[in-house]
């Protein structure tokens, strides 16, 4: 039977994850502090990928594994300032290796390996402009990224080993996961609700117009699962987006019908700032409609502060588009895609539907 651990299971890709490999039969095990998804062949492995010695033990245990899902992250309070940081590329570097050392060690039959980089990949994150679209055929682009760190191990590791591995490099992704570092979806849907408890008008809250692709977290799922076992996905590396482009000043009117707003006109708020200031509206807000959410601050994680980057709040002009290819993926063999604006509504009715989100207008 194949089994897949997926590291990170509780996050915004590795839920997804998680989710698509049970759906498929698989047997999973996940590895996250918080629970995973409550499924049928669902395993829950709590370890801290900090903790080496930890990690030797619990991988031990995992002899039968065939193939591995590689979703965590670790980022530093504030998240933007940290992705240059050298010590927070070390920590990452040392979580992956503290999972996939012990367990090619322990897992003689092992098949395959996942990890996820993202479209800073492409220098995005340290200069103003770059071609378009962003293709994974250029050189790597030279400057200091814990992916970079990442795909080394991962590489000299796979050298004369018997796995393969697969690199996707989705844009950005939208899930269903609170408490993450960059998870969009649930941010924009508790800031609805806290305009709707204010009687604020939900104008789009960001900068200037651009361009961009949005990755729902299930589609990144899909990919992940097709590139588990598809010869065409080895030893390759991926750009994975919807398959559309997005316009937030043109998406909004259809996200604030959603979650039950007439569309506003834009008005700049920076989300970092308002959202924290407003812990005692949604703790008003999680009582009065039950909800499983939890307080303010562990529901947000960094996601907050991912918004406004995402959303150019603070922007004097008009960025530049931040497009990828996805050409070599479809060539490859999946084709899978996803309308961003269908993708919205659904995840915000199944955050509704879950009681992680009060009803839309609530």
């Amino acid at each position: 039977m194949t089994h897949v651990v997926v590291a990170g299971g509780a996050g915004v890709v590795g839920s997804a994850a998680v989710e698509a490999f049970a759906a498929a039969g698989w047997r999973v095990t996940a590895i996250c502090r918080r629970p995973p998804p409550d499924l049928p062949g669902v395993e829950h492995l709590a370890l801290d990928l900090m903790d080496r010695e930890a990690c030797v033990a619990a991988m031990g245990r995992l002899g039968d594994v065939t193939h591995a899902v590689y979703a965590a992250l670790y980022e530093l309070p504030g998240l933007v300032a940290g992705w240059l940081d050298p010590g927070q590329m070390e920590t990452n570097r040392a979580m992956f290796a503290n999972f996939l050392d012990p367990l090619v060690e322990a897992a003689p039959g092992l098949r395959h390996v996942s990890i996820l980089q993202g479209t800073k990949a492409y220098g995005g994150h340290v200069k103003r402009t770059m071609p378009v679209p962003a293709k994974e055929r250029w050189p790597r682009d030279d400057h200091p990224n814990f992916y970079w760190l990442q795909e080394d191990h991962l590489r000299a590791a796979a050298e004369g080993a018997a796995f393969s591995w697969t690199i996707l490099r989705p844009q950005v992704v939208f899930g269903g996961a609170v408490g993450s570092a960059m998870n969009i979806a649930p941010v924009i849907g508790v800031f609805a609700a806290l305009c709707a408890e204010e009687g604020r008008p939900f104008g789009f809250p960001g900068g200037p117009a651009y361009l961009w692709e949005a990755a729902d977290s299930r589609l990144v799922a899909k990919a992940l699962l097709w590139a588990a076992e598809a010869p065409t996905a080895r030893n390759e590396i991926f750009n994975v987006a919807n398959g559309d482009v997005a316009d937030w000043h043109q998406l909004w009117p259809s996200i604030a019908r959603a979650l039950g707003h007439e569309p506003a006109e834009p008005e700049p708020v920076e989300l970092a700032t308002w959202l924290p200031e407003r812990a005692e509206a949604w703790d008003r807000i999680r009582a009065r409609h039950d909800l499983r959410a939890p307080p303010l601050s562990r529901f947000l994680g960094e996601s907050h502060h991912y918004a406004d980057r995402v959303m150019a709040h603070g922007g004097k002009r008009p960025r530049d588009p931040w497009i990828v290819s996805t050409i070599k993926i479809r060539q490859a063999g999946f084709d899978a895609c996803q309308d961003t604006e269908d993708m919205f509504a659904d995840w915000f009715e199944r955050l509704v539907r879950e009681r992680i989100l009060p009803p839309p207008g609530g």
